[in-house]
């Protein structure tokens, strides 16, 4: 199977984590973007969605889908994204995309959040695909230095601004073997919008794709 199909065999396993008549959380990227296609066939039986970035509006409304901004809905029982690594504690590295910032907001309002992912993303420690950090503008010089502290190589994301209207430093060279830590030391660095740890909030369910098919991890 291509890669493609096996984003796409996890995509549609993720509707069965659709509950009827309730707003439904929706991530951003390739994989993400198979789950929307998969979530028009059944737009009649939900509320709507909340987006996590403008891109993934985009896609939902191109569908029809009712997009609701998420300050005026009361709950959201499940959020369905994508990730670039996912270890396993199901602890992740999201952001890829640049939209780690409101994916995070929208996984911890999440009351259950599932990732969808093919099997290459599965990994035994988090680190070899570079960790994107959020930064404010006028802060990314120092934060660098001070992710080059934590032993970290950023690098700065020329030519992106995320949908905040930030710029991301994406840092490599990093073995991540206490995301949690990590997560907490990156994000009371001054400047940092946040980091593409999800580790705090990981995910409750992981949907991997693989040659033999769809394997559901759990903790």
């Amino acid at each position: 199977m291509t890669q493609d199909e096996l984003k796409k065999a996890v995509a549609k396993k993720a509707i069965d984590y659709v509950i009827e008549g309730e707003i439904v959380g929706v991530g951003t990227g390739s994989t993400a973007n198979f789950f929307i296609d998969y979530l028009a066939e059944i737009k009649g039986r939900i509320e709507g969605t909340v987006a996590s970035s403008e891109a993934s509006k985009e896609r939902l409304q191109s569908h029809s889908i009712p997009v609701y901004d998420l300050n005026v809905v009361d709950r959201v029982p499940v959020y369905v994204d994508g990730a670039d690594e996912a270890d396993p504690n199901l602890c992740l590295i999201k952001g890829g995309g640049g939209a780690l910032t409101r994916e995070k907001i929208i996984a911890d309002v999440a009351e259950k959040f599932i990732c969808i992912a093919d099997a290459s993303k599965n990994v035994k420690v988090l680190g070899q695909f570079p960790l994107p950090v959020e930064v404010v503008p006028m802060a990314r010089s120092h934060v660098a230095r001070e992710l080059v502290k934590l032993g970290g190589d950023p690098v700065y994301r020329d030519g992106f601004v995320t949908d905040n209207g930030n710029i991301i430093l994406d840092v490599h060279n990093m073995q991540i073997a206490k995301p949690v830590e990590l997560e907490e030391k990156i994000n009371n660095i001054v400047g940092v919008v946040t980091n593409g740890l999800f580790a705090r909030r990981s995910a409750d369910v992981l949907l991997l794709g693989g040659e033999n098919g769809v394997e559901t991890i759990t903790l």
